[in-house]
């Protein structure tokens, strides 16, 4: 079993997690795009994007990218690591983007956030391993001896965008959507998730 089995269902079964849907955030004020990331969408508008690897690529890490230097480089980001917290109830598996605190380590520490590629475009698939891989997180932050009050993870398309909070046994799925149009929003609210965790002193 792998954080990609698992359903919303058998989460609350296993781990007691139940799952809420209402609005996680106000609305911000855009951010400026840079001139780099301006040129990256730009250009993958042009492009064929018919696979996750192309998303992936072409997308989601340039936005990643520009959070990072947006942030000053709080975080790291591992991509297609493998994120090990108990392998015997499934907490294990490949995950898409780890957001994680800077340590300069080569090693996954304190993970914070996680970015999930939607499989065949659509959010509501992405969801369950979303969480599964927020518990995960979690659980691999307390055997670390970190205990972060919530971590949050977002599920996205490429042009959708959905995110999520684990705080203890509660997930609450944000009901509003983000769109690649709003990318400026977008990077103000990936800015504000970060900064949370700054604040939080982890």
């Amino acid at each position: 079993m792998a954080y990609s089995d698992f359903t919303l269902d058998s989460i609350e079964e296993t781990f007691g997690i139940k799952n809420y849907s209402r609005q996680l955030f106000e609305p911000l004020p855009p951010l400026a795009l840079s001139p780099d990331l301006n040129k990256a969408l730009k250009r993958a508008r042009t492009l064929p994007i018919r696979s996750e690897k192309a998303r992936s690529e072409w997308i989601v890490a340039p936005i990643l990218v520009e959070v990072l230097e947006l942030t000053n480089e709080f975080f790291t980001i591992y991509s297609g690591d493998i994120l090990t917290a108990d392998e015997t109830v499934g907490l294990r598996g490949e995950c898409d983007f780890i957001l994680t605190k800077a340590t300069g380590t080569f090693n996954i520490n304190y993970p914070i956030l996680q970015v999930v590629e939607a499989k065949k475009n659509d959010l509501d698939i992405g969801v369950p391993q979303c969480a599964a891989q927020l518990i995960g997180a979690q659980l691999f932050n307390k055997k670390k001896g970190v205990n972060l009050p919530f971590v949050y993870g977002c599920v996205t398309t490429g042009d959708e965008w959905l995110f999520m909070r684990l705080s203890g046994n509660e997930l609450v799925i944000d009901i509003r959507k983000y769109y690649l149009v709003e990318i400026g929003e977008l990077l103000a609210l990936f800015v504000k998730l970060i900064d949370e965790f700054r604040t939080a002193g982890v």
